[in-house]
């Protein structure tokens, strides 16, 4: 015991020096944060939906919460129920078993609600479209205030789609498609 203290004397602390940051420009980042601080003036809560997508988009947005992009200290918060949140953030293609919670969820949260569609899928359906199992993009389900595209988009991106949605804002009434309160044909047995 006593040989290996004195070899651990002897070497000291064998660690390498810690990663330099990289020399990005933050100015975009910085902007965008200070403008949602100065349009929120309060808590912005969201609930994000994953209406069937492959989690690329979910990773992305996970990557908010980390110290560089500070989400919380935006005053942007994730909630567990749409009656608690102020806009929706949904991801994927809108899945046939999906649908019917994506707009139960969309019903949920209060007026004025924002929808944002979160990545290509979600936008335009992305390499799923419209099938037997799947309804295709966010948008034929409920209204959508802004999409941002990307597989899967930047969090940067994020951060501008969630501002773009809260300066545009949304009247409350906004009505749902109606085919999508349509009763889903029934598959070929």
């Amino acid at each position: 015991m006593l040989k290996i203290l004195r070899q651990i004397a002897r070497t000291g602390i064998v660690t390498e020096p810690p990663p330099q940051a990289p020399a990005a420009d933050d100015a975009p980042l910085q902007r965008i944060q200070r403008e949602l601080l100065d349009i929120l003036g309060q808590a912005l809560a969201i609930r994000q939906v994953d209406a069937g997508s492959c989690n690329g988009c979910e990773l992305e947005i996970h990557a908010l919460g980390n110290p560089y992009y500070n989400l919380e200290g935006l005053g942007i918060r994730f909630v567990a129920s749409p009656r608690h949140a102020d806009l929706l953030l949904v991801t994927g293609p809108v899945s046939r078993h999906m649908r019917e919670a994506l707009l139960r969820t969309y019903e949920a949260t209060p007026e004025p609600r924002l929808v944002v569609a979160v990545g290509d899928c979600a936008c335009s359906g992305g390499v799923f479209g419209e099938n037997y199992a799947s309804c295709g993009r966010v948008a034929n389900v409920l209204p959508v205030d802004v999409e941002i595209t990307g597989c899967p988009p930047e969090p940067v991106e994020l951060l501008r789609g969630i501002l773009r949605a809260v300066q545009r804002g949304r009247k409350p009434s906004t009505t749902i498609p109606a085919h999508a309160t349509a009763p889903l044909p029934t598959p070929p047995a």
